[in-house]
């Protein structure tokens, strides 16, 4: 099964190796034909530290690295 691809903006790089990625999607209501937008947070792995709030960033599935950690930085996201 093909590991799943995000992609959102960081929301915080706080943490040593962690970014919080805010990513949204966009959908249509089913009943009322409405775009309606939904967020979520993931917390990804960082190796480098390299990306800072505000950076619009690729994540990809991976084998669990932490408790919350569930998900790679790939690349910076090209806007």
């Amino acid at each position: 099964m093909p590991r799943r691809i995000l992609q959102g903006v960081v929301t915080s790089d706080k943490n040593e190796q962690t970014i919080t990625v805010l990513v949204e999607r966009r959908f249509k209501h089913p009943l009322l034909k409405k775009t309606v937008r939904s967020s979520k947070k993931y917390r990804a792995h960082d190796e480098a530290n390299q990306f800072k709030t505000g950076d619009a960033v690729r994540i990809i599935e991976c084998a669990p690295v932490s408790k919350s950690k569930r998900w790679t930085v790939v690349t910076e996201a090209s806007a």
